[in-house]
């Protein structure tokens, strides 16, 4: 705790059952985590309740997918806090425990047992869940989704060299899946609905970029293939595409998006449109209530639109945010949105919302394996990409907070540093 600032009084609290000095944080992932630690680190000296229905301690998601699937670190490894740091947090950590029901009248959280907390503020962490499969699929087939750690550990034992892996869904994870089960020996197909890989997320020349990238390690990309159905075979099971193909797999997984953990939420009445609605104070429709990660949807100016941000830097930071928030603090939450994933040694990241009606100004060049793509909007850099390109991008994300006017020719030139413009 910051010993420059005073503890933090609990305000008077009008509700029946409301507990003036508890806060209570529904999610322990990373957004539940940062809001518990920044509680404390502005000075709330009250209880702090902190549910995750999981059974780990709060921790980051996006080596799931890479490390530990791979099994070169270990699931503690993930941690946001060592154990010394979080038990100095002071909280009423209760793992593997899901709140079944909101009562604002009250300001309760009812619990699967029937028991009740009563609090001060609320501040929703619960995130999101992969979202399963919508075809048939046989009940001896197991389609194996990566969003936990008990994913990642029921996954990385079937990822073994020679075996033939699917993988449905040519997004972030799936292709992070697929970069780790090919760095494993094993035979690597990737199927995917749309056009382009992260079609969604990603201009075209981003898209060509990656799939060239899993082609060179020997993976096969099936670009426009709808899955219709998957039935056991001699192996494990058989793929079925739309088109008549069929793939065989030893192991099959989906990554193919995230549905929002908003049924408490909307169950309490609260406003919600694809997850839970909240303004850049990351209060929702109940000023006693506060939202934060991957459940949370909030009005970006940067992309000039309703957003819910599935991201490292916005689970921690908007996190930080709401509890701020929930202490009186002044917040404003509008976030240059910030994206990065690992594949195959390139670490791509992306800063802002590239749109078509950019104009896209190459840096360097894509065949050296690190180039630098901007986004202007007349003279001004609304977004910027690239892979293995992170000083450039430190540059170019400071070029789009201070909305500078920059000439297109200077920045196209690499003889020219980033630094000078």
């Amino acid at each position: 705790m910051d010993a420059q600032r005073p503890p933090v009084a609990a305000a008077a609290c009008a509700a029946p059952a409301c507990a003036a000095d508890t806060i209570v944080i529904i999610g322990a992932g990373q957004a539940g985590g940062w809001a518990a630690h920044t509680l404390r680190q502005e000075g709330w000296a009250g209880r702090i309740v902190l549910l995750g229905d999981e059974p780990h301690p709060p921790h980051e998601r996006p080596p799931l997918s890479k490390a530990v699937l791979a099994g070169t670190a270990a699931p503690e490894s993930t941690a946001l806090f060592k154990p010394e740091a979080f038990a100095a947090l002071n909280l009423d950590w209760r793992p593997g425990v899901r709140a079944q029901r909101i009562d604002r009248a009250a300001r309760q959280v009812l619990l699967q047992d029937g028991s009740a907390i009563g609090y001060h503020r609320l501040i929703l962490c619960t995130g999101g869940r992969a979202r399963p499969l919508p075809v048939p699929v046989d009940a001896a087939v197991q389609v194996h989704l990566l969003r936990t750690i008990g994913d990642a550990l029921a996954l990385a034992p079937r990822l073994q060299p020679g075996r033939q892996l699917v993988v449905i869904g040519g997004g972030w994870v799936g292709l992070e899946v697929a970069a780790t089960a090919r760095s494993r020996g094993m035979a690597v197909t990737v199927v995917e609905a749309q056009g382009r890989l992260c079609e969604r997320t990603v201009p075209r020349d981003v898209s060509e970029h990656l799939l060239a990238l899993h082609q060179a390690q020997g993976t096969q990309v099936l670009l426009g293939a709808v899955v219709e159905r998957v039935e056991a075979g001699a192996g494990a099971a058989v793929v079925h595409l739309a088109d008549g193909r069929t793939l065989q797999a030893d192991t099959v997984v989906a990554g193919i998006g995230l549905l929002p953990n908003d049924e408490l939420a909307r169950e309490a009445g609260l406003d919600c449109d694809g997850g839970v609605l909240v303004d850049d104070t990351c209060r929702t429709s109940d000023p006693h209530i506060l939202a934060a990660g991957d459940v949370a949807v909030s009005f970006n100016p940067w992309a000039g639109r309703r957003l819910r941000l599935e991201s490292w830097q916005n689970a921690q930071e908007q996190g930080m945010a709401a509890a701020r928030s929930a202490l009186g603090r002044l917040v404003s939450y509008q976030p240059l949105p910030w994206f990065w994933s690992d594949q195959y040694g390139m670490n791509l990241q992306i800063h802002g919302m590239p749109l078509p009606t950019h104009q896209a100004v190459l840096r360097g060049t894509p065949g050296s394996g690190s180039f630098l793509v901007c986004y202007l909007n007349g003279a001004v850099i609304e977004a910027a990409l690239g892979p293995n390109a992170a000083k450039d991008l430190r540059f170019a994300r400071r070029l789009i907070e201070q909305r500078k006017p920059i000439d297109p020719a200077r920045l196209a030139d690499p003889a020219i540093p980033m630094s000078r413009l």
